[in-house]
């Protein structure tokens, strides 16, 4: 995993939830952008959960990421019917 990998996830537009896997086989799954800080260097990611607790994790510890699929969106066909 790089630096430039990680970053490229977190900064994507639109972001995609990700889930970070680990060498120790944990996986850490980040829902938003907000869920997730580097450190300057880049090397230490900080993923924090919904309730507050959060896991610092050496990047050099990341084996993969796996991206979510893109959230369908909605088609919504709004026609309008001329009025008699």
């Amino acid at each position: 995993m790089t630096i430039e990998q990680m970053r490229a996830s977190r900064e994507a537009n639109p972001f995609r939830a990700f889930t970070i896997n680990l060498a120790d086989g944990r996986s850490l799954r980040v829902p938003h952008r907000d869920y997730l800080s580097m450190s300057p260097s880049g090397r230490t990611v900080i993923v924090y959960q919904p309730d507050e607790v959060f896991s610092i994790v050496d990047l050099l510890l990341v084996t993969e990421l796996t991206i979510d699929a893109p959230a369908a969106q909605a088609t919504s066909e709004t026609t309008t019917q001329p009025t008699a």
